[in-house]
């Protein structure tokens, strides 16, 4: 069976004008046809044009309030199983992304909670201490008053498979009252638009400020016109992918990247006995099967202190049997050509060390799963993805922070299971070294709202401050009608 699904959202273009490439994936014996815009370089200007102007017109004037409104009534609509979008995302998102339906359905209803208004007002206090600043001028602590404007014209560039994950940086530009421009990832091209278009029906005035579009990359033609039009860009891929972008942006326009990053997982021998060690290991199954390791927030290495009642050894023994267990739940996506002999080439290099003693590998290579033991402290390293994850005895975790160190320009998410005074110890040794998250397990492929993503600021870094210094708001006083 084949569906046909138009993907985007155009305001200001009329959708019979609209080219369309379209672009077939192919998963669990179902076939969707995606037509992706393929917009001429006057429809990419004039598109640009509509929202830059529409942003200016309404978007500015709007109160924040409303905007957190319309995010949390579209979110309600995407949240609701009955609802016509949801059960098209659970229909078509599967065949899409190659994930397994459960795994989609419970991952849109995780990540979707995130965006409903007390999670939105959360996400606004994180920044701002008063996000009045927002809709106008507000006291400064420091005498006079500060203000933050959002750009005009802000565009993203997504990447990646993992459903709807481009929708936080899709809020975080509507939450600033920037005109938005999204650019899909052709891996995962719907959810985006479909929340777009939501957003268009519960605020249709909001909807005229917000677009979303597709090009291909790296091609010219209308990349280059979006990147000239845009007051700002926030960017999401490979470091390559990246560093090729960056050249392209004028040097007056914001660039904010966001590149690949390696998560980490590590187990106190407190939390190591036999009441809570298999929990721990099914909790980090978890955070390894869920989107198959393709988020930045995933583990890859495991590192398992000696001297708990269980031994890493045997906590490497639970972990197989938790990723076993969920095979069945969750079968494992179809790999392409690339992925499986990325993971061939990761279980090669350690059925070499198993030869000397120094690694045991646990399960077949037929398996949808791979675990690696390594009986001496190994330094951080990427897995081959696609549930494949190593654990690493240490004798001590106060050494993993060494251990990660020179991964420092890729370090992210870390997942700890361990004592208050031990987890707040390690939090400052991580933090020195670069890491900027620390979850459960279990919670690291689902960051709060608000978080700091990469360490930086969600909104903080979209918009720009203006302040009426006290010294100014002192000399208006003097030009009063009741100064004389």
């Amino acid at each position: 069976m084949r569906i046909l699904e138009q993907a985007g959202h155009l305001p200001g273009l009329p959708a019979e004008a609209v080219g369309r490439r379209v672009v077939e994936h192919r998963a669990w014996g179902e076939t969707v046809g995606v037509a992706l815009p393929d917009l001429r370089e006057d429809q990419a200007k004039a598109l640009c044009g509509h929202v830059r102007a529409r942003a200016r017109e309404t978007l500015r004037r709007m109160e924040t309030v409303r905007i957190v409104e319309a995010i949390d009534r579209a979110s309600a609509c995407l949240l609701d199983r009955a609802h016509p979008l949801r059960r098209k995302a659970e229909a078509l998102l599967p065949v899409v992304t190659g994930y397994d339906r459960e795994t989609v359905r419970l991952g849109l209803t995780s990540y979707l909670k995130t965006f409903r208004r007390p999670q939105l007002l959360r996400f606004l206090a994180e920044d701002f201490s008063n996000p009045g600043v927002l809709d106008g001028f507000q006291p400064a602590v420091k005498g006079g008053f500060v203000r933050a404007r959002g750009p005009d014209l802000l565009l993203h560039v997504w990447a990646g498979n993992v459903p709807a994950l481009p929708l936080w940086s899709l809020v975080s530009g509507l939450l600033v009252k920037a005109g938005t421009i999204g650019k899909l990832a052709s891996a995962e091209p719907l959810t985006a638009g479909w929340f777009a278009h939501l957003i268009a029906e519960t605020d249709p005035e909001l909807g005229e400020c917000l677009a979303v579009t597709w090009w291909k990359g790296g091609a010219g033609g209308t990349e280059a016109t979006f990147l000239a039009q845009a007051d700002c860009v926030m960017a999401y891929g490979g470091n390559e992918t990246l560093t090729a972008l960056r050249a392209k942006v004028p040097v007056t326009t914001r660039f904010l990247p966001h590149g690949h990053r390696i998560g980490f997982a590590m187990i106190a021998r407190e939390a190591l006995d036999s009441r809570r060690a298999g929990t721990l290991a099914r909790l980090a199954a978890q955070d390894i099967v869920r989107y198959e390791q393709q988020g930045c927030y995933a583990p890859q290495m495991l590192f398992v202190e000696r001297g708990g009642p269980v031994a890493p050894d045997e906590f490497a023994r639970h972990l197989a049997h938790g990723l076993a267990a969920l095979a069945s739940r969750h079968p494992r996506r179809r790999l392409d050509p690339g992925e499986a002999a990325s993971i061939a080439a990761w279980r090669s290099a350690h059925e070499m060390r198993a030869l000397d003693g120094e690694a045991t590998l646990l399960g077949d290579p037929a398996d949808p799963w791979s675990v690696v033991l390594l009986d001496a402290a190994t330094g951080l390293s990427p897995s081959g993805l696609n549930r494949s994850v190593a654990v690493v005895a240490v004798d001590a975790l106060a050494d993993v922070p060494a251990l990660v160190a020179p991964h420092r320009a890729y370090l992210q998410s870390a997942g700890i299971a361990a004592a208050p005074a031990t987890l707040f110890r390690l939090a400052e040794d991580l933090a020195a070294v670069g890491l900027t998250r620390i979850a459960a397990l279990g919670r690291m492929t689902a960051p709060e709202a608000g978080w700091h993503h990469d360490g930086r600021f969600s909104l903080l870094d979209l918009v720009t401050m203006t302040e009426i210094e006290a010294s100014a708001e002192a000399a208006a006083e003097g030009f009063a009608p009741y100064a004389d």
